[in-house]
């Protein structure tokens, strides 16, 4: 079956856009629209979509309220992928923490859009590293240093976890590890629940925040 998506956007021509270009790709299928966040939740319910390409900015309910209902509704939501047009967007930062699984520009090439819902709903993240890097060093957080520390981390972990910040792919990091894939998947996979993360995304913001990687 084709990966299913959602479209959110307060911009008809935005949509309109994603449309032609995912109902293009023979694996893809646009399955339903919406123009604002407020409508997002009773929409993934009644369309169970693979992924939510939402907007940050809209009109009654943002693209941050909207990820967060959305997850707290679903024991298994949908990949959402936030789409804005600046990627210093203080709104893109914010729905990352909120557990979207990625963001896109709305300037990207159409090629690049497509591999992003197709990345995403196979269960990795998206991230732009040096603009997240740049985030992260403007929206500091006092306790995740403490939170780092007390995850205690292995050597191991720790060298996995910088690997995810510089945005490497679980085989990239084994390549560069001299690892299997399936170990590097556990270690991800502890790193994450050490640091109470929900999935790569909030584990790398994590890691930024607390200082553990630094920007630059």
């Amino acid at each position: 079956m084709p990966l299913s998506v959602l479209l959110v956007d307060d911009e008809p021509l935005v949509r309109a856009g994603l449309r032609a270009i995912l109902d293009a790709q023979p694996d893809i299928e646009v399955t339903g629209e919406a123009a604002d966040g407020a409508a997002v939740l009773p929409l993934v319910r009644q369309l169970r979509p693979d992924v939510v390409a939402m907007d940050v900015r809209m009109p009654l309910m943002d693209g941050i309220e909207a990820t967060r209902a959305v997850l707290a509704a679903f024991p298994e939501p949908p990949k959402i992928l936030v789409v804005t047009t600046f990627e210093n967007d203080e709104y893109v930062y914010e729905a990352l923490r909120a557990g979207a699984d990625g963001f896109l520009l709305k300037r990207a090439h159409p090629a690049e859009i497509v591999h992003a819902v197709r990345l995403v709903a196979s269960g990795s993240s998206l991230l732009f590293p040096a603009a997240l890097r740049r985030l992260a060093a403007e929206h500091g957080n006092p306790g995740a240093r403490a939170a780092l520390e007390r995850a205690a981390l292995t050597g191991r972990e720790t060298d996995v976890l910088r690997l995810m910040a510089r945005g490497l792919s679980n085989s990239e990091i084994a390549e560069h590890l001299v690892l299997g894939t399936e170990t590097v998947k556990t270690h991800v996979s502890a790193v994450l629940a050490k640091l109470g993360a929900r999935d790569r995304t909030q584990a790398v913001i994590a890691a930024y925040e607390s200082g553990f990687v630094t920007p630059g």
